[in-house]
């Protein structure tokens, strides 16, 4: 065990962490993580209890830690009239704030956790990606100015030519979904392909490859023709349409054209896990729902086991005859999703790394890291009686020769008294190679976002 001396997180003095096993000394930079601020019932009721920002720093096989306290517009707002970041509050956050973790190889002082592409970094108040054409927000009672429309919660790299592609869904009389694209180095996004749509939905994220943009549609619908829910957040307007399907929209990157829109049989996701060209066809990998319950649920239900999971399935796009082929990947339950990004997004790949619990109904929430192999349908398991591990981050070795070669980082809370530590694990084989342990929860220091 080492010892505790001064050390320094994103530029700031703090303590460094007792550390059993060995952390790799050629892992450097720094891994965020939200959670309960500052006691076991905090934990137990993190859903409307306080929320902290758990900075992790690395550096020649050493772990220093920083926390403090998220403070942001909405969690100071009194009574009253709902704003604007809370109507277009992502649901995903809802549901799995708690749990996501970045890493960034460089430290950033900046204290929001934010997304760009694999670069993911804690916002306490994440919008939908939507745009609201004038007029569609009269009446419906919300307070505060309009802020400008954010981009899709998950933007993505362009494997070949490094382009940030996003979307957002522009609601109104004629909703359609719009893909921009940022040339690498630049400010700007242009507009890339506008695809209209009759039953606009809740996309939280997309698939690239290296020739596509892939879309998927799920039939969790808000109707452009009814007039919007006053005093309640957007997502409060979209209704389960299985009738509907889900439809599958592929579109080139090179121009923009549109070469595959087709639908299959309805089912709801959060997240994709990769695609990848294969000749005529585009395999996409992604964690789906039976439907839209986990969205619609009541809070208590979410935390009595009542939810279904998402179970990795592949679905298989024919560009030429529009032939939608699935099957399932593991029976394993698995979200938070996160690969090997630089290397495998949107191309070929054998490993996904999530978090899962013990069937597709379990009786805890995630208590388990997973490994999938997408190939064998093998899934490695991490778990600890008590434990509830965040999304857990891949990250390579800088001398990696195998697409797992590298350490799988999460920080996982005991649901029993309440305290945060951090695993580190061999990628490769699965094992543990250390322990960090966190002395307390509470916050040093406010930490305000970007909606402050």
């Amino acid at each position: 065990m080492s010892g505790v001396e001064d050390g320094v997180v994103d530029g700031v003095p703090a303590p460094v962490l007792p550390v059993e096993g060995t952390v790799p000394k050629w892992l450097t930079g720094t891994l965020l993580r939200t959670g309960p601020a500052t006691s076991p019932s905090a934990f137990r009721n993190w859903l409307g209890g306080p929320s902290a920002l758990h900075r992790f720093g690395f550096g020649g096989g050493r772990v220093s830690y920083r926390t403090g306290l998220l403070d942001s517009r909405t969690t100071r707002r009194g009574h009253g009239r709902i704003d604007f970041a809370e109507f277009t509050v992502d649901p995903c956050l809802a549901l799995f704030s708690r749990f996501f973790t970045r890493y960034r190889v460089t430290p950033n002082a900046a204290a929001n956790v934010l997304s760009l592409a694999d670069r993911q970094w804690a916002r306490h108040e994440t919008p939908i990606a939507v745009d609201f054409e004038p007029g569609v927000l009269d009446g419906v009672g919300i307070s505060g100015g309009l802020d400008p429309v954010a981009p899709g919660a998950r933007p993505h790299h362009a494997p070949l030519t490094g382009d940030v592609l996003d979307y957002v869904l522009s609601f109104g009389e004629r909703s359609e979904y719009r893909v921009h694209r940022r040339r690498p180095g630049g400010r700007v996004r242009d507009l890339l392909v506008a695809i209209p749509t009759e039953h606009p939905g809740y996309l939280h994220s997309f698939a690239v490859t290296d020739r596509f943009v892939v879309l998927v549609e799920y039939p969790f619908v808000a109707d452009p023709r009814h007039p919007l829910a006053p005093g309640r957040p957007f997502i409060a307007n979209h209704r389960w349409r299985p009738d509907l399907g889900t439809r599958f929209i592929v579109v080139d990157q090179a121009d923009g054209r549109i070469v595959a829109d087709h639908r299959t049989e309805a089912f709801f996701a959060f997240h994709h896990i990769n695609a990848r060209d294969a000749g005529h066809r585009v395999v996409l990998d992604i964690c789906t729902y039976a439907n839209a319950d986990a969205v619609n649920a009541p809070r208590p239900a979410r935390w009595r086991g009542e939810l279904p999971l998402a179970l990795p399935t592949r679905y298989e796009i024919d560009l030429l005859g529009g032939v939608l082929h699935t099957r399932r990947l593991a029976a394993q339950a698995f979200e938070l999703p996160r690969i090997s990004y630089r290397a495998h997004n949107g191309g070929d790949y054998r490993f996904a790394y999530g978090v899962g619990v013990p069937g597709p109904r379990g009786a805890d929430v995630f208590d388990r890291l997973v490994k999938l192999d997408v190939q064998s349908g093998e899934t490695s398991i991490w778990h600890e009686p008590g434990g509830h591990p965040g999304e857990p981050v891949f990250v390579p070795s800088p001398t990696a020769r195998h697409e797992d070669d590298g350490v799988l980082l999460s920080v996982v809370l005991d649901g029993r008294d309440g305290h945060a530590g951090m695993v580190v694990l061999d990628a490769h084989s699965f094992e543990e190679l250390a322990r960090v342990a966190v002395p307390h929860l509470g916050g040093t220091a406010t930490v305000h976002t970007a909606a402050s």
